[in-house]
């Protein structure tokens, strides 16, 4: 049974296996994110925290999901190309996955668990935010609506 997110093994946008123990002492923030959302535009804040806060030991990881609206429907390569032309990501992106339901990828079972959401654990819509302490113990869950700038003084009591 996972106890932190250092007991997970994700995979990278490019298919390659990404073990989050190497982020063991960083300040995490996950999100699922998607490329034709009303809040797709968040990709900037999200940069703008990981340029500031990066040498600090913040690392943002975003994880694409296809599950709300069809808001993700391109394959890996097209997203991180998608982030990287229009919003200028050079945060680590993952590979595609399921947030909610039976499929959903384990590191988000982890983390429903560990914050649930307002009512129910289940993601409610795309750039649901976990913000994960240096011990790797997921800290707190941020709403899609709350954009990545505002997270600025929580990112700050952790690094």
């Amino acid at each position: 049974m996972p106890t932190t997110i250092y007991d997970f093994i994700v995979k990278g946008n490019n298919g390659q296996d990404v073990d989050l123990a190497q982020y063991r002492g960083q300040v995490v923030l996950i999100v699922n994110t998607a490329s034709k959302c009303g809040f797709t535009p968040q990709y900037k804040g999200l940069e703008y925290l990981y340029q500031k806060y990066k040498d600090q030991g913040l690392v943002i990881l975003g994880f694409p999901c296809n599950q709300f609206a069809n808001q993700e429907p391109a394959a890996d390569a097209e997203i991180a190309s998608f982030c990287e032309l229009n919003y200028g990501v050079t945060f680590p992106l993952m590979k595609k996955v399921d947030v909610n339901g039976k499929e959903a990828a384990p590191i988000f079972q982890f983390l429903k668990k560990k914050a649930r959401g307002f009512l129910f654990s289940g993601i409610k819509w795309n750039f649901t935010k976990f913000l994960i302490d240096r011990d790797g113990q997921t800290v707190k869950r941020f709403s899609p609506t709350t954009k990545p700038e505002s997270l600025e003084a929580d990112v700050l009591k952790m690094i």
